[in-house]
């Protein structure tokens, strides 16, 4: 668990059981930095090939799959987590006391961040955000700890007016004070077949466990629930991507 190099810092968080391989009860949070793989290797696309299709099952083939999946297989690429820290609760609301694994943690409370200059308010319909949020079974906040790691959490969204959105969690979940926080609300099928993603940035105001959630940005998709259409719009949208990185890369070098 110890730190091996410096590179971008990333939380997982383990908050779900449905469609999986385990039935355990704990919420999982693991904190570390993340190594993208950018040139991977024969033997590592392949890595990369089994952990998809064990989780997403097996992908299409044939002479038009081939050609058309070309280039969403191509950028995927192996990511290695290099663990610093693990946090275990003993339910997936994060109830009871947490075991802490690896480094030694920093308990103090993050200090809160200046305002931006832009205001503190919400910025965009939040009576619309909140119709999309409620759709979603899962609801995490994401914020930056006081060691400057992401940490994500569940929350309940109890109410919302034209301040914002009043977030609720178990005790020491959502820090006191005001920052920068991240807001995604999720729900996804079998094999992530009809996977829904809400995803915010917004200011968070928050004490007692109880934040006021103000959302600046909104991004999220509807997956349709069918993999044939999944895996069509899958490839057509990695060869717009791969298109535009080619027409960035080129414009740079000009």
């Amino acid at each position: 668990l110890a730190r091996i190099r410096r590179e971008p810092r990333v939380a997982l968080g383990y908050h779900a059981r449905e469609h999986g391989f385990s039935d355990r009860p704990e919420y999982v949070l693991v904190q570390g930095e993340a190594e993208p793989i950018e040139s991977p290797d024969p033997v590592q696309r392949r890595e990369v090939q089994e952990q998809a299709e064990r989780f997403l099952g097996p992908g299409r083939t044939g002479r038009f799959w081939d050609r058309w999946l070309r280039e969403y297989y191509e950028v995927r690429i192996p990511v290695r987590v290099h663990v610093e820290g693990v946090t275990v609760w003993p339910d997936l609301r994060c109830g009871g006391e947490p075991e802490l694994f690896g480094r030694p943690r920093v308990l103090t409370e993050p200090d809160a961040q200046r305002p931006p200059k832009g205001g503190t308010g919400p910025r965009i319909d939040v009576a619309r955000a909140v119709r999309r949020l409620r759709k979603t079974p899962h609801l995490l906040l994401g914020h930056v700890d006081a060691e400057g790691y992401p940490a994500v959490a569940p929350v309940e969204l109890r109410a919302a007016d034209e301040r914002g959105l009043e977030l609720a969690a178990r005790p020491g979940l959502i820090p006191p004070g005001a920052r920068r926080a991240g807001l995604l609300g999720h729900a996804y099928r079998p094999q992530l077949v009809g996977l829904t993603a809400r995803q915010h940035t917004g200011w968070l105001e928050a004490g007692d466990d109880v934040g006021l959630y103000a959302p600046h940005t909104e991004t999220g998709f509807v997956a349709p629930p069918n993999k044939t259409l999944l895996l069509f719009f899958n490839g057509l949208q990695a060869k717009q991507g791969v298109r535009k990185a080619k027409r960035a890369a080129t414009s740079a070098a000009s």
